[in-house]
């Protein structure tokens, strides 16, 4: 990731992650949840950036960055979660050794 993290990163990101496994327990299956998370993700980060100009057509000009901007963020975050998970699968996974 390229920004600083802060105290609260993962706290944060903890937080979300509790949400999503009571709603997978609740009232849907994991990959409902996943795509309403990722849809949630992605709408607040188009508001986050909204928020940061004065017009739509100064947003529309940077169209392209900005979603080169939030997928290569997605993806360095993707890539350090799944080698995560490969180095720790039997642990993560609740598998025995």
């Amino acid at each position: 990731m390229t920004e600083e993290i802060d105290n609260d990163f993962y706290d944060r990101a903890d937080a979300y992650i509790d949400l999503a496994n009571k709603q997978i327990t609740t009232s849907s299956d994991a990959t409902e949840v996943s795509a309403s998370f990722s849809y949630s993700a992605s709408r607040f980060n188009t508001w986050l950036v909204a928020a940061s100009f004065e017009n739509s057509k100064d947003m529309a000009a940077e169209k392209q960055e900005i979603l080169e901007h939030f997928t290569k963020e997605y993806s360095a975050m993707l890539e350090e979660n799944l080698s995560d998970y490969i180095e720790n699968f039997n642990e993560y996974m609740g598998i025995e050794k």
